[in-house]
């Protein structure tokens, strides 16, 4: 087989086995190895769909209000507001957007109705050199669209970011940012023209596949993460693009399941990243495989015209996921652009996953339903006004780089053409620094020119065959977990294991080193370790798109492999490459296991990265984006499996408000390590709680700021969910943090709302983060800022937001749980 079409039915298997992965998963007996998969039978009767007729359009009207620097300044995507521990600004992306559809209106002026069709519809699978291409048409040249969330996917010189999981840990907006910016360039120098992220799902089950590409299991963490990478992709110059659009919790099954949610938990919890998306001026949203309430995800009109266009007034356009659409009719429910363009014929048939290159949903049908009126001409010109004007928004007419990335030939010599990777390796390094999670000390770490060590475990380990054995990552890792696998991946250009960079200072320290990296022979493991003054074990978990985890535990019996250590070493300490939770109860406990570093995915610079935490050049500062638990069955929602690949699974988000830590607090379980929970290398003392109440100055909306404060709901109009009045500062928190202890270390600062019983909201809510770096012995001052949207809850009858009838009070500390300082909003 040549190597075009070989990466072209590889990468089309992916999206075969990840339809029809439906099958009940066996599970083991013990608690500490479980599978919390659940089977459960389909109870869905079908899709629903809009009926053949004739459709008018009207587009929606966009808001005029004036910019009011400071606090709302108007900005181009180019030049977004410096980044900020505290953000106050609300950027005013709307004349950007103004002046661009007016290019772009324009441009389409003369354009045929096919012309405008093509402009909506990708050329087909593999016909282009990017994972989506748009054809030239007329004056437009095209557009090329690649993954992924973490990197420039399917190319060459380019840089292997930390994961989005790895991100969210180090609660550090300027990182965010920075990460952002530096993929941003990337894509821009690589020619893309939209990138495929970032991905923002929430994390609803501790399984899902694909968790790692996101920012965990908190949707206002994950909404700040999300702003702030678009803020910096989109200053990098490349679009960006918010993912998967919406309630694609779960690979299993994921084009055949109907993710039934109800509207307040929609909106308060799934919504919220994409709604920051929009935000941040993002220029595209990807709907995803699922259905939503028995309507597939892609030709939901609810979710696309009342939230997305409407409530959030998104001015960009809305592209399918790739063979997610699913009804030319889809355009009426608010889908602009079709991906890949063609149409895979037959999911339910794993030997026929060649796609129709001659038919598509959009293409010619979208032509013809135009033209015999079934679908208004003004709606198509909305779709092709849309896409042209993101291109125009992010100035993308101006020098805009060739393409020099080859999808579906990875040895074509364009990937080497261009070396986009900068100085990105430092980024990488700190972040994965960053993101590590210190979750055990008993006073060993950071090392001190130990005089021997033992590194055991294949994740200690460069990979066997090299940085990429498998295509899109997906294989059973044979050294360091840094990337999990699928279409979220990149190729490595260099790989950095722990066994090399520890190597590296081992020679300056003159330590020496062994190591064993061999899971499979516990003897020789725990004999390997013996009288050695530290053991570190180095194991993973992987995951990826297509498949959700089997189970919770570490891969390559790590489990039994930690404990094979420290039946031997007193000293052992853990490090763990996970693309999520755990459950770590067989060892966490056990007297020799003197430390836990939980390294997430580091990217590139992984093994630098955990070097630098074991060893103290970087303090631990990162924090828990999800919950560790004691027991898969404490977690609030688990996998769906069951019936046939032509059955639709009924997957019933009955937890509504309640996942994650809001579920284990509200159940009064006890995790193992709790939401938002860190150690540092030193400690923190907070004091000196105040808050104070912004009072806006002459400000043209104060009517509805007024009606707010009077228990009255957000109008039901254009913007309403995104409108300026409701995310400006209201309240702002301010308190003092000291650092008690020896070393120079940084601290999150977390702010957790507590509703009034009336509002039936989970105990404690995330509203507000901060980070801080202080010397040892001294005080710095910190600010958290609250905007009334920070203490509403969705209104389902009025259909908007709303101050909750009570009295709100807050607490401040260092996890979910570790609240040190407590106050009340003033009314």
């Amino acid at each position: 087989m040549a190597r075009t079409s070989l990466s072209f039915v590889l990468l089309l298997v992916s999206y075969v086995v990840a339809s029809n992965s439906s099958a009940t998963i066996s599970t083991a007996s013990a608690p500490s190895t479980s599978s919390s998969i659940t089977s459960y039978l389909a109870t869905e009767t079908g899709p629903l769909t809009l009926p053949i007729s004739h459709y008018s359009f009207t587009p929606f009207p966009t808001q005029t209000l004036a910019p009011e620097p400071p606090i709302f300044p108007e900005t181009d995507p180019l030049c977004p507001p410096p980044v900020s521990a505290d953000p106050m600004v609300v950027p005013d992306f709307a004349p950007a957007w103004a002046a661009a559809y007016a290019k772009a209106v324009a441009m389409i002026s003369n354009f045929t109705i096919q012309q405008k069709a093509n402009v909506t519809t990708g050329v087909g699978w593999a016909n282009g050199l990017c994972v989506g291409n748009i054809p030239p048409v007329g004056n437009f040249p095209g557009l090329c669209l690649q993954d992924s969330p973490l990197g420039v996917r399917n190319t060459d010189l380019v840089t292997s970011f930390p994961a989005g999981i790895t991100t969210a840990s180090t609660w550090n907006r300027a990182l965010m940012r920075a990460r952002g910016l530096a993929m941003g360039q990337e894509h821009r120098m690589k020619g893309v023209n939209i990138a495929l992220g970032p991905m923002m799902n929430m994390g609803r089950i501790a399984q899902g596949g694909r968790n790692f590409e996101g920012f965990g299991a908190d949707p206002f963490l994950s909404g700040e993460a999300a702003y702030e990478t678009i803020l910096g992709l989109q200053a990098g110059g490349v679009q960006a693009t918010a993912k998967h659009y919406i309630n694609n919790e779960q690979e299993t099954s994921r084009t055949q399941e109907s993710s039934n949610v109800d509207d307040r938990t929609q909106h308060e919890i799934y919504a919220q990243p994409f709604m920051r998306s929009v935000m941040a001026g993002v220029s595209s949203v990807m709907c995803s495989y699922n259905l939503v309430n028995d309507t597939y995800a892609c030709n939901n009109n609810k979710t696309l015209n009342d939230i997305l266009k409407r409530e959030f007034g998104f001015q960009g356009f809305i592209q399918s996921d790739w063979f997610a659409t699913r009804d030319t009719l889809s355009a009426v429910a608010g889908l602009d652009m079709t991906m890949p363009g063609d149409i895979l014929p037959d999911l339910t048939n794993p030997g026929d996953i060649i796609p129709d290159s001659g038919s598509s949903y959009f293409g010619q049908n979208l032509t013809d339903f135009v033209m015999n009126g079934t679908i208004s001409e003004q709606r198509l010109d909305d779709m092709a006004t849309r896409i042209i004007a993101a291109w125009y928004y992010m100035h993308q007419d101006e020098n805009y780089p060739n393409v020099t990335v080859s999808s579906f030939d990875l040895y074509n010599p364009i990937n080497q053409e261009v070396n986009a990777q900068s100085d990105h390796y430092t980024i990488v390094r700190k972040i994965g620094a960053a993101g590590t999670v210190l979750l055990k000390n008993e006073g060993v770490l950071p090392l001190h020119k130990p005089k021997s060590i033992v590194l055991v475990g294949s994740d200690a380990a460069p990979p066997v065959s090299g940085p990429n054995e498998y295509m899109l990552q997906g294989g059973d890792p044979s050294g360091i977990l840094a990337v999990g696998w699928g279409s979220g991946t990149t190729n490595f250009t260099y790989l950095i294991s722990p066994y090399e960079a520890i190597q590296a200072r081992a020679r300056v320290d003159q330590t020496s080193v062994f190591w064993n990296f061999d899971n499979w022979n516990l003897a020789k493991a725990g004999n390997s370790v013996i009288g050695m003054k530290a053991a570190i074990v180095f194991v993973n978990s992987d995951s990826g798109e297509g498949f959700d985890r089997q189970n919770l535990t570490a891969w390559h019996q790590g489990d039994q492999l930690i404990l094979a250590v420290a039946a031997q070493n007193n000293n052992t300490i853990v490090v763990i490459n996970s693309v999520g939770p755990l459950i770590i109860e067989s060892w966490v406990e056990h007297p020799n296991v003197t430390a836990i570093v939980w390294a997430n995915l580091g990217g590139n610079e992984a093994g630098n990265a955990i070097t630098d935490i074991l060893y103290g050049a970087w303090n631990p500062s990162g924090k828990l984006p999800y919950t560790i638990a004691k027991n898969p069955a404490d977690y609030p929602a688990q996998v769906i499996t069951g019936g046939t690949t032509a059955d639709i699974l009924s997957i019933n988000y009955t937890e509504g408000l309640f996942i994650d830590y809001r579920w284990f607090d509200a159940q009064n379980i006890t995790p193992r390590y709790e939401f938002g929970f860190g150690l540092s290398y030193t400690t923190f003392e907070y004091s000196d709680l105040a808050i104070m109440k912004i009072n806006p100055a002459d400000y043209a909306q104060m009517d509805l700021i007024q009606n707010w404060e009077n228990g009255g709901a957000t109008p039901i109009t254009e913007g309403s969910s995104t409108a300026l009045w409701l995310h400006m500062p209201a309240y702002q928190v301010t308190f003092n943090v000291k650092n008690t202890g020896t070393l120079y270390g940084g601290e999150i600062p977390q702010l957790y709302i507590h509703h009034p019983p009336s509002a039936a909201e989970p105990p404690s809510i995330l509203k507000g983060f901060t980070n801080v770096e202080v010397s040892s012995g001294q005080t710095t001052s910190a600010s958290i800022t609250l905007s009334r949207y920070d203490l509403s809850t969705w209104d389902v009858v009025r259909q908007g937001w709303a101050k909750p009838e009570g009295t709100i009070t807050f607490s401040l500390g260092a996890s979910s749980r570790d609240f040190r300082l407590n106050g009340t909003i003033p009314a």
